[in-house]
């Protein structure tokens, strides 16, 4: 099964992580596609058309959206319209998209705080054999989609109980142990 984590927004990211057997794989991570510069960027729907088509995920989890405080009125529209280009890209191509809460996916991952760092460093924690997608601070996007994919995963699909018992956890089918023996 192939899942797709979405970091909303123009400076935002994708990922799509495999899970076979309980063990999440990363497979890729980008930057969210973007044409245009300045106050004209925005989301390239093709390309990231293109990116989802090309690795079939089974299901989409994508961060709820909402405008920052202080936020002035063309920055909160520029983000609005890319957060509704991603949502309309990935319902185009047929996957279920669900949105989910940023304070309860970084809850699961105890990430405390507005520091995306501590993201980027948790994805490398739990993805060490993909440390070329999260190699650059500004790769926290990535990584927070990933996370958010991770998450996604085992909300989606819960361990059954004996699985759960053996692993000593009930966080789901993608499990902090069998991600850490991952390498």
């Amino acid at each position: 099964m192939k899942v797709l984590g979405i970091d909303p927004g123009i400076h935002g990211g994708a990922a799509i992580i495999e899970v076979t057997n309980g063990v999440a794989t990363l497979v890729s991570a980008i930057d969210i596609p973007i044409v245009g510069a300045g106050a004209k960027e925005r989301v390239d729907t093709i390309g990231l058309q293109q990116f989802i088509l090309n690795h079939g995920p089974n299901f989409a989890f994508i961060e709820h959206a909402q405008a920052m405080p202080k936020q002035g009125a063309s920055s909160g529209f520029k983000f609005g319209r890319a957060v509704g280009s991603l949502e309309a890209v990935i319902t185009l191509c047929a996957i279920p998209i669900e949105v989910i809460s940023p304070g309860v996916w970084k809850r699961s991952f105890h990430l405390v705080g507005p520091d995306k760092e501590q993201s980027r460093q948790r994805a490398l924690q739990l993805f060490p054999s993909a440390h070329a997608f999260f190699a650059r601070k500004k790769d926290h996007g990535r990584a927070e989609a990933a996370l958010l994919a991770v998450y996604g995963a085992r909300k989606q699909f819960p361990p059954e109980p004996s699985e759960a018992a053996s692993t000593g956890t009930d966080t789901g089918v993608v499990n902090e142990a069998s991600l850490e023996s991952q390498s």
